[in-house]
C-alpha cells in the first residue's frame, strides 16, 4: 500500500496495489475513486464503531485502486505502521482507515481520564498493518522517560503506551497552573503522539485581525474597522 501524503493541499493521494485491502472508517471523505466498482464494499459498522465514530457505515477497498480522501481545513493525515505487539492506545476519533488483517481491542480508561477526554475507551490495534490518523495540525512522536514527566495537554494527545504512568495535571509556578488546561502528566517508555495544532483561540484572532496598535486604533478612531485592516 502506497500512501502519498503532498503538503498543505488538504488530500491524501492513497495507491491499493494488488492484494492490498484497506478499511476506511469516513467513506463521504473519499472525494474520487479509481478502480473496478466492484472493489468498493460498503459494510455496516458494529455497535462500538457507530458509538464511537458517529458513522453508520464503513468502506472496504481492494486493490488495484487508487482513491483521493479529502481532509478538513488545517488537518492532515499520517500513515502509521503497527506491529504485531504495538501496546499503542488511540483515540478512535482521530483514526480515519486501517489496513485489513489488523485486530484491534476496547480498553476502558480510568474514570478520572475518562471524565475529562468524554471518552470511556481507548482503542488498541496489533498489527502488522498501518492505520491512517487524522491530527488537527501535524502528527508528531515524543519518546517517554521513565522518571521525567512529559505534560501533554489533554486535547491534544492521540495516542500513548499502554503501561504508561498517565495522570491529570498541571504544572509550572501557581500563576501558570492557574491559566493553563489541564495536562497529561505521562511517564514510561515508547512514544507518545501528539496532534500539533494550535488551540489558543487568543493566538489565532491576532494572527488574522493584525497586531496590537492596530486593534487598538480599529476600536478608538471613528470607522476604524472600516480604514485600517
Amino acid at each position: 500500500m502506497n500512501v502519498t501524503v503532498p503538503a498543505r493541499t488538504g488530500h491524501v493521494h492513497v495507491r491499493l496495489e494488488d492484494g492490498d485491502k484497506l478499511h476506511v472508517l469516513h467513506p463521504k471523505s473519499i472525494v474520487a475513486y479509481q478502480g473496478a466498482p466492484q472493489s468498493r464494499e460498503d459494510r455496516f459498522m458494529d455497535l462500538a464503531g457507530i458509538y464511537r465514530k458517529k458513522r453508520w457505515i464503513r468502506s472496504a477497498l481492494s486493490g488495484p485502486s487508487e482513491f483521493i480522501l479529502g481532509l478538513p481545513a488545517g488537518c492532515s493525515l499520517e500513515s502509521v505502521p503497527i506491529g504485531e505487539h504495538s501496546d499503542l492506545l488511540f483515540d478512535f476519533r482521530h483514526v480515519i482507515f486501517f489496513s485489513d488483517g489488523m485486530q484491534f481491542k476496547s480498553v476502558v480508561q480510568k474514570l478520572k481520564n475518562a471524565w475529562i477526554t468524554k471518552e470511556f475507551v481507548r482503542m488498541r490495534f496489533s498489527g502488522p498493518g498501518t492505520l491512517g490518523v487524522i491530527t488537527a495540525g501535524d502528527l508528531m512522536p515524543i519518546q517517554l522517560h521513565p522518571t521525567r514527566p512529559l505534560y501533554v495537554e489533554t486535547g491534544a494527545l492521540v495516542a500513548y503506551p499502554e503501561k504508561a504512568s498517565i495522570e491529570l495535571s498541571v504544572y509550572g509556578n501557581k500563576l501558570a497552573s492557574q491559566h493553563m488546561n489541564v495536562q497529561w502528566e505521562i511517564r514510561g517508555s515508547g512514544p507518545v503522539l501528539i496532534q500539533t495544532g494550535s488551540r489558543d483561540a487568543e493566538l489565532e484572532e491576532q494572527l488574522q485581525n493584525g497586531g496590537f496598535i492596530k486593534r487598538i486604533l480599529r476600536e478608538v478612531l471613528p470607522f476604524g474597522g472600516v480604514y485600517i485592516k
